[in-house]
């Protein structure tokens, strides 16, 4: 399927539209819910649902003085492990009180009587999302700060001691790379709607051929540009979103994640597979893959980035897996997002990239 055009892409993630049928609820039980957990709040309420976010449904809550915004777990069949918004709760909690730009929670519910999920609600942050990493529109000094304001971002979770923090008990240090093969494995099978040779070989090869000496921090899961929010003009990230996928894990797995997009083969079809891959890099004012590298391991101390083929074809897996799990949604009617179903086109190339680096870490066949 061809990629959208840029302000497509734009236009169709970004902004509230109304509250779809399949996720619609009681707007006075949650008004009512709110009024006696959360101060200052006023009456009357507003429901909107955002376009974007496809795991967990998200929604703009209006009241006269203020915005917040609510995110659940979506109503019907799940994959076990999925859509923890307790777990995205916890770790924006402990991260807010440091400064590190999250919005500011309010309440957990675990009261599925109220909406009918689970659901928790934040700060409403006002500021910019932008869904294609080219940043169309922007000079060449502009992007190279809004890369830089990412990467030091990313670097400033790894630094931090999540035992201080108190996320001590958010996961397992150590072995992450092959929980989380394990977990993806586990899920993909679940969902899966084609075989793919590709996502097989790598299934048996990746848990055979973990990378040594892991090290264990924060690390986001997920994290990309259009998961965070930029100041309304400054190159500075004012929140990062969706924590779901959110760890004690590999600080070397999140960033080699996050180098995807400079990795990524043409042709995906949404905001999370769109890819740097064939730009004039330069020209552009975009950091190459080598020196956005480089920042990295400056600010976090390291003096290189090691298996770096393993964590590609690693990420690669990872991101079929979950683009996978969507498409399993959609067939089993629980996907909270209009695109999901252009996903489905892009998890055999995923699998075929994911294969290839492999291949370039030693794999045979």
């Amino acid at each position: 399927m061809a990629e959208p055009a840029v302000q497509d892409r734009q236009e169709m993630f970004s902004g509230t539209k109304e509250v779809v049928e399949q996720h619609r609820f009681d707007v006075k039980r949650l008004e009512d819910y709110l009024a006696s957990k959360i101060a200052d709040f006023q009456r009357p309420l507003e429901v909107r649902q955002f376009k974007g976010g496809q795991s967990n449904p998200t929604y703009q809550l209006v009241t006269p003085n203020r915005k917040y915004v609510l995110r659940r777990k979506p109503p019907g069949k799940l994959l076990p492990s999925a859509h923890a918004v307790d777990r995205e709760f916890k770790v924006i909690s402990a991260l807010h009180p440091t400064g590190f730009p999250v919005a500011k929670p309010y309440v957990l519910c675990e009261d599925d009587s109220i909406i009918g999920t689970m659901f928790y609600v934040m700060d409403c942050v006002e500021g910019r999302i932008l869904w294609d990493g080219l940043l169309p529109g922007y000079e060449p000094k502009q992007r190279w700060a809004i890369y830089d304001a990412m990467n030091e971002t990313l670097a400033r979770l790894h630094s931090l001691d999540y035992t201080k923090i108190g996320l001590e008990d958010f996961g397992k240090p150590g072995n992450y790379i092959g929980r989380q093969i394990s977990r993806w494995t586990k899920q993909y099978q679940l969902s899966e709607t084609e075989n793919i040779d590709e996502m097989n070989k790598l299934i048996d090869w990746l848990p055979a051929h973990l990378p040594p000496g892991e090290r264990s921090c924060v690390v986001h899961g997920d994290y990309r540009l259009d998961n965070m929010i930029l100041h309304p003009t400054e190159p500075k990230v004012i929140a990062v979103l969706d924590w779901e996928l959110s760890t004690i894990g590999d600080p070397l797995a999140d960033f080699t994640y996050h180098l995807m997009q400079w990795q990524m083969p043409s042709g995906g079809s949404s905001a999370g597979t769109a890819t740097l891959m064939g730009s004039d890099l330069k020209a552009l004012g975009i950091p190459t893959i080598d020196e956005y590298v480089a920042m990295y391991c400056k600010r976090t101390g390291r003096a290189e980035t090691p298996n770096m083929n393993y964590y590609a074809a690693y990420n690669f897996f990872k991101l079929a897996g979950i683009l996978q799990g969507i498409v399993g949604r959609v067939r089993d009617g629980t996907a909270a997002n209009a695109n999901a179903t252009a996903h489905a086109a892009a998890v055999r190339p995923l699998a075929e990239r994911a294969w290839y680096f492999a291949k370039q870490a030693g794999a045979k066949g």
